[in-house]
């Protein structure tokens, strides 16, 4: 089986599913497309003809492209079941899909690069403007979801009592910018002590930003 991960060290998509492959224990061929060297690697038409999104990660599974996050962790969870991270009842995965796309469709996209520097360029944000605009809807994405968690009985060590689950890959990278943009986590205590298990495993660990080759 060949597997090809286009990443780039810094990306929280890139590094959900970093973990994915850690957890699933899979190896990929890291192929590095840095979002801001030489303009962004990732317009070139070499990567747009791969993904014409310009986005990452891309895998590649045996020649074929697949890309989005959720559908990539998806499918290799499918892919390869064991350890599984979705669970097995229909109304858990709704769960873990719900905290999963939390963070994926309302709260990451606001803090895209592509958006932060359309603040710098089209409305002329200065680097305090786009902190706070970073603040803002971190602060509001996780107020919502540390009461979703608090308000269940399914969080345990992790987001889904205490087996790792895709809610949990999307947390800890949300939990990293969070933390890289001065964000007082104080105020969000599960998250806080749910991000804190997950980066005692070598899974994690081993997928943080600074771990990884490209890391500049």
């Amino acid at each position: 089986m060949s597997l090809e991960l286009h990443t780039y060290w810094r990306s929280s998509a890139a590094y959900r599913v970093r973990i994915a492959l850690n957890i699933k224990q899979l190896e990929a061929d890291h192929k590095f497309v840095h979002l801001v060297k030489d303009g962004g690697q990732q317009h070139k038409p070499s990567y747009l003809k791969l993904n014409p999104q310009g986005r990452v990660p891309t895998l590649v599974h045996n020649g074929m492209p697949f890309t989005q996050s959720i559908a990539i962790i998806e499918y290799l969870d499918e892919l390869h079941p064991n350890p599984a991270l979705l669970p097995e009842d229909m109304k858990d995965r709704a769960w873990v899909r719900s905290l999963s796309s939390m963070i994926a469709c309302d709260v990451h996209p606001l803090n895209n690069l592509g958006v932060l520097d359309y603040l710098k360029t089209e409305f002329g944000a200065d680097e305090a403007a786009v902190k706070r605009w970073y603040q803002h809807w971190i602060v509001e994405g996780f107020s919502a979801l540390e009461k979703r968690l608090a308000a269940d009985a399914r969080p345990g060590s992790f987001c889904y009592g205490d087996h790792v689950t895709m809610a949990d890959l999307f947390l800890v990278p949300q939990v990293y910018n969070a933390e890289r943009f001065d964000v007082d986590m104080s105020q969000f205590e599960m998250i806080s002590a749910i991000a804190a298990n997950c980066r005692t495993l070598d899974a994690f660990i081993k997928a943080a930003p600074e771990h990884q080759a490209d890391a500049s």
